[in-house]
C-alpha cells in the first residue's frame, strides 16, 4: 500500500476511515527523517490492514502543533481513532512490526474504559 501523505484537510476522514493509522512526522531537512523513509515505506508494503500516512511538519504547521510534536521523526499510531502510541525517533523494521502487532492485539474495548475511567476520576 502506498503511503499517503496527510494535510489539514484530509486528516480527519484518514483517522475516522481506518482502523488503524500510523503517522510519520517529518520535514524535508530533516537528516534521520530521510534515513527512515525508505524504512516506514517499505513496511507499508509488508504489513497489512495498517494504513500509513506522513505529516510535512513544514507544511502542516498546525497539525505538527495540534499533536505538540517537538522531535522528528515522530510516530504516532491511531486505532479506531485513538491516539494509542506516540514515540519521537526512527524505529528498526523489526520494531515497527512488533509496535503495529501490539496495535492490533489491544482490547480496543478496554482502552475505551480506562479512558471513561480517567475522565471519571477528573
Amino acid at each position: 500500500m502506498a503511503v499517503l501523505e496527510l494535510n489539514k484537510s484530509n486528516f480527519d476522514d484518514t483517522i475516522k476511515n481506518n482502523d488503524i493509522v500510523i503517522l510519520d512526522f517529518w520535514a524535508p531537512w530533516c537528516g534521520p527523517c530521510k534515513s527512515f523513509a525508505p524504512t516506514y515505506e517499505a513496511m507499508s508494503e509488508k504489513i497489512d490492514g495498517v494504513t500509513f500516512a506522513k505529516i510535512n511538519t513544514e507544511d502542516e504547521q498546525e497539525l505538527a502543533g495540534q499533536f505538540q510534536i517537538r522531535s522528528i521523526p515522530t510516530l504516532m499510531i491511531f486505532r479506531e481513532q485513538i491516539a494509542i502510541f506516540s514515540q519521537p525517533g526512527a524505529m528498526a523494521e523489526a520494531d515497527l512490526a512488533t509496535v503495529l502487532n501490539k496495535a492490533k492485539e489491544l482490547d480496543m474495548a478496554e482502552v475505551r474504559k480506562e479512558i471513561e475511567d480517567q475522565k471519571k476520576e477528573g
